[in-house]
């Protein structure tokens, strides 16, 4: 296992300062209202943390991507459902993961897409989860056309017609859709392409679930930035995750992280990363934001393995500036 940077004093004093900023925030307000501020970016240079290291998922395959239920404890990854023929067609398998990487449960999505990024929004002592839906698949793989938010149900097969699902089309005529939650705002924060160009929106999440959705903001995802892989949200802020596996780029790898301003759809900061360096295959895949104590981490998935058994791996860092 391993960092992304070496730890230096300063760099432990601007955490200790971030976390105990925002500890006290979350103490001094109403729960409500310390979700609604959340300040400042994640320093991308900082140390990476591991959190689970090499776990097997439900099925074989590679992660795609990953959520974290921070009401509850969980993680929740997606992944192309074991079978040839699984990546064309869309099918998915979801798995629930306590936070040590134990499998506690599993789902499958038929016709779905490809799983490049979901999210989860708790609601009392259920989980529900948001992921692309209706895929169109291009002979080889399959990308979601619409999106689509259902409640986690152990061993329970979903298809794009099953009455559990509530279908979002949050852009007319919008492909290759996807989104993540992000919990500190409680806003949708959906990718997807308009015409031929990928963007970035975010939206009010109880707006969208009631119906009438409020778009916050709606940048362009900047272009030559690599295999896209993930993509999480913090406050004003969107982080998104490419590179690829060690065998189409050999170590230290080609996995960077970069920061865009929802607002303003400036590319604030770039960084490679080399978490998890020690790892056999080594793609990323998925992004998620963790609250621990009322702290943020903006956590990264790691893909290992050989074919056929693949593990898991999620890393994190914690710094803010």
């Amino acid at each position: 296992m391993s960092s992304d940077a070496p730890v230096t004093r300063r760099g432990l004093l601007k955490l200790g300062a971030g976390v105990a900023a925002t500890a006290a925030l979350a103490a001094a307000e109403p729960a409500s209202a310390a979700v609604s501020r959340a300040e400042g970016r994640f320093e991308l240079t900082a140390p990476a943390t591991s959190l689970i290291w090499k776990k097997a998922l439900y099925d074989e395959t590679v992660l795609q991507s990953f959520t974290i239920d921070n009401a509850h404890g969980h993680i929740y990854t997606i992944q192309v459902k074991n079978g040839a023929g699984s990546d064309a067609a869309g099918h998915l398998c979801v798995t629930k993961l306590s936070l040590t990487g134990t499998v506690l449960g599993h789902m499958y999505l038929m016709g779905f897409g490809h799983g490049v990024q979901i999210g989860v929004e708790p609601s009392g002592a259920s989980a529900y989860l948001w992921t692309e839906t209706d895929g169109i698949s291009d002979g080889a793989t399959s990308r979601g056309s619409k999106l689509a938010r259902f409640k986690f149900t152990d061993g329970q097969t979903l298809t794009t017609s099953s009455s559990a699902l509530a279908k979002y089309s949050l852009v007319a005529g919008a492909t290759n859709t996807t989104c993540a939650i992000d919990p500190s705002t409680n806003r949708l924060v959906m990718r997807y392409v308009d015409g031929s160009a990928f963007r970035i929106a975010a939206y009010e999440l109880a707006s969208v679930t009631a119906g009438a959705p409020q778009k916050l903001y709606d940048i362009a995802q900047p272009t030559g930035l690599g295999t896209f892989q993930g993509y999480a949200a913090y406050g004003n802020f969107v982080y998104l995750l490419t590179g690829n596996s060690y065998d189409l780029s050999p170590p230290p790898g080609n996995t960077y992280l970069t920061c865009l301003d929802l607002r303003t759809g400036e590319q604030v900061q770039r960084a490679h990363s080399v978490a998890g360096q020690s790892l056999d295959f080594r793609e990323p895949e998925g992004m998620a934001v963790q609250i621990v104590s009322g702290a943020p981490r903006l956590c990264l998935g790691l893909a290992s393995g050989v074919a056929g058994a693949r593990k898991a791996s999620i890393f994190y860092k914690s710094e803010l500036v």
